[in-house]
Formats: C-alpha cells, sequence, structure tokens
C-alpha cells in the first residue's frame, strides 16, 4: 500500500513527531510506502509531492513546523477541486490519506471521505478546539510559551507601574488564554466564549494598582465586549471564510488609559506560539496520534480521527470532529475568576 501525508492549516509544534512516527511505524511493520504532499491541500490538488522514508524523518523529533510545508487551500473553493485530487491520487498510485490538521483541513478530509476517498486524520491545532480529543499537540508548547511570556512581562509591569496585555492566539476558543493566563498568575483572562465587561477590567486594574502591584491582562484575539464586536486586522477572508483577527489588545490598552489614568502596554505573542522545538508532552502525543494513525490505515478505518481520551489514544468519526468546535465551559472559566483583581 501507498499512503499520502500532508500537514495542513497553521503550522503547530509536534507535526513533524507524527510524520516520523507514521513513517517510522508503516515501513517497517506494515511494508508501506509513503508519499509527502506538499503545502497542505494544494499538494494533492496540484501534485506536488516528496518521497517519505526511514532517513527522510530521521532527526525530526525536536524540530518545529512542518517538513512537508502548509497552506490554507480549500479544494472544494476550487472548481473542480475534487476531481483533481482523486486523479491525481490514483495517477500516483496513492491507495489512503493520512491528514493532519486543525478543523478546516480536517473538515475537508471528512467531505472527501464521504466521496470515496480513503483519509485517516490526526488533530492538530494549538487552539486545542477540535471536538472529540481531550487534546491536541501544540496546545502545550503554545501554553508554555504564552506563560514564559506572561512571566517575564511581570517584572516589566512592575518596574514601570504599567498595566500589561498580552494578546495570544484564539479566534473562537480561548483555551490559550486561559491555561497561559492563570499559569502566569494574570490579573484578567478575556476569552471569546464569554464577553467581558470593560468597567469590570478597569475595577481590576485599579485594585490591582491600590496593592502597589501592575496588572497583567491575557486576552485571546477574538474576544469582544460587551458591546462591540471582533477587532479585525483585515476584512479579507481566506478560502475558508475566515477574517483575520488582531488588535483587541492595542484597543483594550488604550480604553484603560482612558478610563483609569494608568499607563497600559500592549504585547501580542502572534506566531511565536507556533514556532521552536515542541515541548515533551507534544513529542509524545504527536507520536502516540502518528503510531495509532498509521495503524488505522491498516485496520481500514476510513472516516476516523485518532484522538486522545484520558490517557488511551482511540479512533472517532472526522465527523464528530469536525461538527462544533470544542470551546471553554463557562463553568471553567468562573473558576478563574476567583484569581481576578
Amino acid at each position: 500500500m501507498r499512503v499520502g501525508v500532508l500537514t495542513g492549516g497553521g503550522d503547530c509544534p509536534g507535526l513533524n513527531a507524527v510524520i516520523r512516527a507514521i513513517v517510522r511505524k508503516g515501513v517497517p511493520e506494515y511494508g508501506y510506502s509513503f508519499l509527502g504532499f506538499r503545502d497542505g491541500w494544494r499538494g494533492p490538488l496540484e501534485a506536488l509531492t516528496r518521497p517519505l522514508d526511514i532517513p527522510a524523518v530521521r532527526g525530526l523529533l525536536p524540530r518545529g513546523g512542518t517538513i512537508l510545508g502548509s497552506s490554507r487551500t480549500n479544494p472544494f473553493a476550487v472548481e473542480g477541486g475534487v476531481e483533481k485530487i482523486r486523479r491525481n491520487l490514483q495517477n500516483l498510485g496513492v491507495d489512503a490519506l493520512i491528514a493532519i490538521g486543525g478543523e478546516d483541513t480536517l473538515g475537508v478530509a471528512t467531505k472527501l471521505h464521504e466521496t470515496g476517498v480513503n483519509v485517516v486524520g490526526v488533530p492538530k491545532t494549538i487552539d486545542n478546539d477540535l471536538n472529540g480529543t481531550d487534546y491536541t499537540f501544540g496546545f502545550d508548547t503554545a501554553v508554555n510559551i504564552a506563560t514564559e511570556a506572561i512571566d517575564r512581562l511581570h517584572t516589566t509591569a512592575e518596574s514601570h507601574h504599567r498595566a500589561l496585555i498580552v494578546e495570544v492566539m484564539g479566534r473562537h476558543a480561548g483555551w490559550i488564554a486561559l491555561h497561559s493566563g492563570m499559569a502566569g498568575g494574570a490579573n484578567a483572562i478575556l476569552i471569546p466564549e464569554v464577553r467581558f465587561d470593560l468597567d469590570q477590567v478597569c475595577q481590576w486594574v485599579e485594585a490591582r494598582f491600590q496593592l502597589d502591584y501592575a496588572p497583567i491582562i491575557v486576552v485571546a484575539e477574538g474576544a469582544m465586549p460587551k458591546e462591540g464586536e471582533e477587532v479585525l486586522q483585515s476584512g479579507e477572508k481566506d478560502a475558508f471564510g475566515h477574517v483575520r483577527l488582531g488588535g483587541i489588545g492595542d484597543w483594550l490598552a488604550h480604553r484603560i488609559e482612558e478610563r483609569t489614568g494608568k499607563e497600559a502596554r500592549t504585547t501580542v505573542l502572534g506566531h511565536v506560539q507556533r514556532g521552536g522545538t515542541p515541548t515533551a508532552r507534544d513529542r509524545w502525543l504527536a507520536t502516540r496520534f502518528g503510531l495509532h494513525a498509521i495503524d488505522a490505515v491498516h485496520a481500514g478505518k476510513w472516516g476516523q480521527m485518532t484522538a486522545l481520551r484520558g490517557t488511551d489514544v482511540v479512533t472517532v468519526p472526522l465527523s464528530e470532529a469536525t461538527k462544533e468546535l470544542k470551546v471553554v465551559d463557562p463553568g471553567l472559566y468562573a473558576e478563574a475568576e476567583v484569581f481576578f483583581g
């Protein structure tokens, strides 16, 4: 059997570890050959490939990013895109695909499976917002990077008596903000799932200054005030209909200065959260996902996705994973509010 492998969407620490595990088990144990598709769904759409064998995956475990490249290509937005993919897979002798990605990449995989393509999915996103799995790899690395940044900002905030806002990724789900904010001792955490009250945020800021401490506020890029909408970098949409978010941190800093008279500054972590070497936990999870993905291919579990349930890796239907996003439960967020101010 010849198996194609692709990585789509935003890059993520641990992608290379998945690729490595798939090949390192699939070649010696099952006798499969592998073909890497470059740049996400653009690879099978345009027959852009690179060979994947055991020498090609050596040294990948600690390496961030993806050796296959990525893109936000949506073949269902391309005229005749599905037919091109099916034709290219046949011409290249590819019997099955392993798609590693988030909601958009696996959404395409779900639809392709419904057309008869043999697909197995692996969940990847630093946002941890994919349904059907307790955690996705890449999330732990992003949280650790954000937490370290918050730790460092505490000292400069105290030195200059400023309110510092840390803007992290999280379009629809505030998992990174919640975890890093709690771990870093933030005085307020603002997430997309719960609209925030600007007056309340300013009260938290002033209460912190009254104790002779400088406040740290962690805000997800998709967070919104009770009266207002998302802050956009651009109104342009990508192939999956997403606008580019960003700027809520600066918006908040200006409002805090106006209402409290205290100086406020913003740090936007952006793609720093995606980069660099994956943590030990992400390497462990990505490797297990890769091993179970190639097992799923061998078992013919088409239309399934690897998932972490407790400490077990299982398979769940791709349709379950992509039907809706996994967002922060308001009750979990309420636990964090105890420490605000």
